[in-house]
């Protein structure tokens, strides 16, 4: 069951206070609208009612899928000891557990492993996207504004990357499921992430498995 409390939240920009709610646990198979509200980031948008700026609020939050086996932990920390100790049995159970940084990450994770997609081999198509597209239109990193996880479909991750100030020049690329397992199978730096203790698996994480001991990818 979902559950959510009010709290005292601080505008950014004008320094007023007001109530606002946020959500300890959200439970996608019981609270579907909840589900949509957090993949479109709307749980996390709240707008000021002195000065009405809207800003991204973002809190600690569970997130749990049962049709699809997965549970989500939204924090900039480790989930600690007693969230761990807790889901350590939905683990052995094969539920997929990870902890999110930051709302994008979130919103997409939820995507990802709704899609039944393998998250380590999404991130890995998003690190091999970004070379591709360094190497074959002559660009730098920092050309990129985005690189988004798109779609799974027949057994192909389709990944989009957006270039250009506003982000509007999309390129798009396929990477067959097959093809990422055969990388990861030649590689000698890869390593699962540990499931039980709500791994990060993002950018940064793909990025350090293949950064040598100078951090240079």
């Amino acid at each position: 069951m979902s559950e959510s409390r009010t709290i005292r939240a601080k505008c950014p920009y004008c320094g007023h206070e007001f109530e606002y709610e946020i959500w300890d646990t959200v439970t996608a198979d019981a609270d579907p609208d909840l589900r949509d509200r957090c993949v479109s980031g709307d749980l996390f948008s709240a707008t000021c009612p002195h000065c009405h700026k809207e800003f991204m609020f973002q809190y600690p939050l569970i997130y749990i899928d049962q049709a699809h086996q997965f549970v989500l932990w939204l924090s900039e920390r480790d989930p600690g000891k007693n969230l761990s100790d807790s889901c350590r049995s939905l683990a052995e159970k094969g539920y997929i557990l990870r902890r999110c940084a930051t709302v994008r990450e979130f919103t997409q994770k939820i995507e990802i492993l709704e899609d039944g997609a393998d998250d380590v081999l999404v991130e890995l198509a998003k690190f091999d996207a970004v070379i591709d597209f360094i190497n074959n239109k002559n660009k730098k990193p920092e050309d990129i504004s985005s690189v988004e996880y798109q779609r799974m479909e027949n057994g192909t991750i389709v990944i989009n990357l957006r270039s250009g100030e506003e982000g509007d020049l999309g390129w798009s690329e396929h990477f067959p499921v097959r093809m990422l397992k055969e990388e990861i199978e030649e590689s000698d730096q890869m390593e699962q992430p540990d499931n039980e203790n709500f791994p990060l698996v993002n950018e940064d994480w793909i990025v350090s498995m293949f950064s040598d001991p100078a951090g240079k990818a």
